[in-house]
């Protein structure tokens, strides 16, 4: 799932300077956001040419580090990052992985997204010109292991439209993204996790957290 949380930090990142470039739309869109959610469409072709079943979903991001991915079809899955722990839930496998958020953070600048300035610590960006009607950005890693070979990130005037992004594996991912809403109201638990009784949590549970135990 560190490929999704990855996913889910490069929808906030941008890179260099140009009167009409990726990075200008980016920081247009990203101007008094607070919080944010899309829908989106995701396929992945792995390194032999073969595209596997789509998915698709509702994402949702909210200042300064917590955010939900909903995938929805063609099975259920959730991640809440709630400020602390990252949280994982398969209900078809009955079972929650969590651990703590700030181990993915050197890979999920989610701050970005209101603090721009935090960016160029994170990526080295380029322009990567225009193609299908969108302006391209180019984003590689800067961690000594990156988790991603490099992700594109396509803006049209307003808004992200599509990212490509090439894992460590040879794996291609194209999501695109629809119905934007700039900080919307959100649900007051729209970032709180429980696990549902008598599933199998697994991972870094700390004290306090709304767990149950994992089945023996």
């Amino acid at each position: 799932m560190r490929l999704v949380i990855a996913i889910v930090a490069l929808l906030v990142a941008t890179g260099a300077h140009a009167a009409d470039s990726a990075r200008s739309r980016m920081e247009a869109f990203s101007k008094g956001l607070d919080a944010v959610s899309a829908s989106f469409n995701q396929s992945v072709t792995d390194a032999n040419g073969h595209r596997g079943d789509a998915s698709q979903g509702t994402l949702t991001l909210q200042a300064p580090r917590q955010f939900r991915w909903d995938t929805t079809k063609p099975y259920e899955q959730t991640l809440v990052a709630d400020g602390q722990r990252v949280w994982i839930y398969e209900p078809d496998l009955q079972q929650v992985s969590v651990r703590s958020q700030n181990s993915e953070e050197a890979h999920s600048p989610l701050t970005v997204l209101t603090d721009l300035s935090q960016l160029d610590s994170q990526f080295n960006a380029s322009e990567a010109g225009e193609r299908e009607g969108f302006a391209w950005l180019k984003l590689t890693s800067k961690a000594k292991e990156p988790e991603f070979e490099y992700a594109e990130l396509g803006f049209d005037a307003q808004t992200l439209q599509r990212m490509v992004f090439k894992d460590q594996l040879g794996n291609t991912t194209e999501i695109r993204f629809g119905d934007w809403k700039r900080n919307p109201k959100l649900a007051p638990g729209t970032f709180k996790f429980t696990p549902p009784q008598g599933v199998d949590v697994i991972g870094d549970v700390k004290p306090g957290a709304e767990v149950y135990p994992v089945k023996e």
